[in-house]
């Protein structure tokens, strides 16, 4: 194998890792956003452990996270919660880094 193969082969791993990685993060996220969410709606232990699940399924939808938004924002109108689009992409950012920090020190 030559050193260009090596390299290549490196890269591919490097490239699969980051995506399993962000993989990660955002489904940790989304959890997060689902109990950051359930707590707003006023739901606690199983039902907030399963709202965050929905969350959780809601981001196969679509590529993005559009689809995690909508979901959110129309329970929020549901339940009467008032979070701008704008506020909430603002906690899913958040929980984001949060999620990432806490991947890469292994929690």
């Amino acid at each position: 194998m030559t050193t260009f193969d090596d390299r290549a082969d490196a890269f591919e791993k490097k490239f699969a890792h980051d995506q399993d990685l962000q993989f990660k993060a955002t489904a940790r996220r989304n959890k997060l956003l689902g109990l950051w969410a359930a707590a707003k709606l006023g739901k606690s232990g199983d039902a907030a452990e399963a709202y965050a699940k929905s969350v959780l399924m809601a981001d196969f939808e679509e590529a993005g996270d559009d689809d995690v938004l909508r979901k959110v924002q129309a329970d929020f109108t549901a339940g009467g919660v008032t979070v701008t689009d704008k506020e909430l992409r603002q906690q899913m950012d958040a929980l984001l880094a949060e999620a990432k920090k806490a991947l890469m020190e292994g929690r």
